[in-house]
């Protein structure tokens, strides 16, 4: 079955140019029901030896350790993924992991900041003087600054994965159209647009970020638009650090992370009247349902509106 994974991780990634976050999801599922599956000591059971039952068994269990609906649907997906791999290339002669009902999962409505919210944040750090700290200089600080107002700009601006903000290069910037080409996921590019706001503080950045990499040891990979205070290429683990921190600093009390400016941007724009296929393609969704669940988060937010102002509610 080791075998099997592997090859099925090797198609994931050079075949069906997935992106590293699925790889990750997809390898610790499966290295987690090969570990089910193995008992101490032992060999795990041949490919073609396990059943339905024996998935559903391993399901149970992860029921018993109080693991989410979720996240057991998600890890059941996967089995039906590597399975449906291993029939195509002959290793067995049936979809085990198809037999299996997929648990009932409560659908869950983002919960999404109003224009006004968003709004009076970016502002806020628009106007926010760099502070010095024990890691960087004033001059630093002011230029990480700059940076980080491009980054909130361009995420809620344009509706960027941050994976896809993290990704790009300077190539990728039309300053003069005011447009940026992203690859989402399977490696799939999009052209999508700016807007005013995020066009100036992009060119309050260029300068700092010149002198981020004129100021670097390593000098990092020049194409990458957004570095950090080393001249390298900025992570999306760093990015939602920022984030946060942002948070922090302005004394709010949102749950915000790089996502949340991502379903504010969908969400406003479908509030102002913006055609839902056009949502669809600026995001980078393949399926038109994945980008109705913001028609529904519109719409509960009307009935919120509805309760408070109307006296007959």
């Amino acid at each position: 079955m080791r075998e099997a994974i592997d090859r099925f991780l090797h198609h994931l990634r050079y075949e069906k140019n997935a992106s590293r976050h699925t790889l990750r999801n997809y390898a610790s599922d499966l290295e987690q029901f090969l570990a089910y599956l193995k008992p101490p000591g032992g060999e795990a059971p041949a490919l073609a030896e396990i059943d339905h039952l024996l998935i559903r068994e391993y399901l149970g269990s992860l029921h018993d350790e109080k693991l989410e609906k979720s996240s057991i649907a998600r890890k059941l997906a996967a089995l039906r993924s590597f399975f449906r791999f291993a029939m195509r290339e002959g290793l067995i002669s049936q979809n085990p992991a198809q037999m299996v009902a997929t648990p009932s999962v409560p659908r869950r409505l983002p919960t999404v900041l109003t224009a006004e919210e968003i709004n009076r944040f970016l502002d806020w750090m628009n106007a926010l003087e760099p502070k010095n700290s024990l890691k960087t200089d004033a001059k630093t600080g002011q230029r990480l600054l700059f940076r980080d107002r491009a980054i909130f700009e361009l995420l809620y601006g344009s509706g960027l994965r941050v994976s896809e903000l993290t990704g790009m290069n300077l190539a990728d910037i039309d300053q003069q159209e005011q447009s940026v080409r992203v690859r989402g996921k399977g490696n799939k590019e999009r052209v999508v647009p700016y807007g005013s706001k995020a066009r100036a503080a992009l060119e309050a950045y260029w300068p700092a970020r010149e002198e981020m990499l004129d100021a670097s040891e390593s000098r990092g990979k020049r194409e990458a638009v957004f570095v950090n205070s080393r001249g390298g290429r900025l992570t999306e683990r760093s990015v939602a650090r920022l984030v946060k921190s942002y948070a922090r600093q302005a004394e709010i009390h949102w749950n915000l992370h790089p996502h949340s400016l991502r379903h504010a941007f969908a969400t406003h724009l479908l509030a102002d009247g913006a055609d839902l296929r056009a949502i669809q393609e600026l995001l980078g969704h393949t399926s038109l349902s994945t980008t109705q669940r913001y028609t529904h988060v519109s719409i509960r937010q009307l009935m919120e509106i509805y309760d408070k102002s109307h006296p007959r509610a």
